[in-house]
């Protein structure tokens, strides 16, 4: 059966995706995407008029799926600092998958072009990321807003590092399949994340 309205709408954002992230954004064309995503090309206009406001919308649907993926640090333990840990073990995680550093680097390689699209991008890993862990901070361990934000900030900074850089220049290769929050102790140094909230957390304090 052929689909329609919004399940024809999210077929083509999956779609779309896979493809901007195989081929980039300026060698996919509208076109492809049509035929990738078995609809018609009036079809693909009708729900994006325009190659951006398509990208704009895979950018959104990112943020969606991502954010179902990492959830809040208070769902990762009862203890504040076990949950921040974790936290931001399971995104050090996310950001090893394939889906995840292509999108950044993706979103690296049309920041000249299509700042606000990249800018959008930056937000959905990072700048959500950093609101969320800065939020439980405050509310767990009583930070005041500016001082969870800095910590927030400095201690994703930190857990990335150097995992990330070496993920966008290639030295490391992502990993294919989405990682299994199950095996989040085995894949990430989790005690190393812990130093390292702790002597942020000191030094602030």
């Amino acid at each position: 059966m052929a689909r329609r309205g919004e399940a024809l709408r999210e077929h083509i954002l999956d779609t779309a995706k896979l493809a901007f992230l195989e081929d980039g954004f300026e060698r996919t064309s509208m076109d492809a995407i049509a035929t990738r995503a078995e609809t018609s090309k009036r079809s693909l206009y009708a729900h994006f008029p325009t190659k951006d406001a398509l990208f704009l919308a895979v950018v959104e649907r990112v943020r969606a799926l991502f954010g179902a993926r990492m959830r809040t640090p208070a769902e990762y333990a009862g203890s504040p600092e076990d949950a921040v840990v974790r936290y931001c073990g399971r995104f050090l995680q996310l950001v090893r998958w394939s889906s995840v550093a292509r999108m950044l680097r993706l979103g690296i390689a049309e920041a000249d072009r299509l700042p606000e699209l990249a800018a959008g991008l930056y937000d959905v890993l990072f700048g959500t990321t950093a609101d969320d862990l800065a939020a439980h901070l405050a509310a767990a361990l009583g930070l005041a807003t500016g001082e969870a934000e800095a910590v927030a900030n400095e201690l994703i900074g930190l857990v990335l590092h150097p995992t990330l850089p070496r993920l966008l220049f290639g030295i490391d290769a992502p990993v294919d399949e989405l990682p299994d929050e199950a095996d989040l102790a085995a894949e990430v140094d989790l005690a190393r994340i812990g130093r390292l909230f702790r002597v942020v957390l000191g030094s602030r304090r």
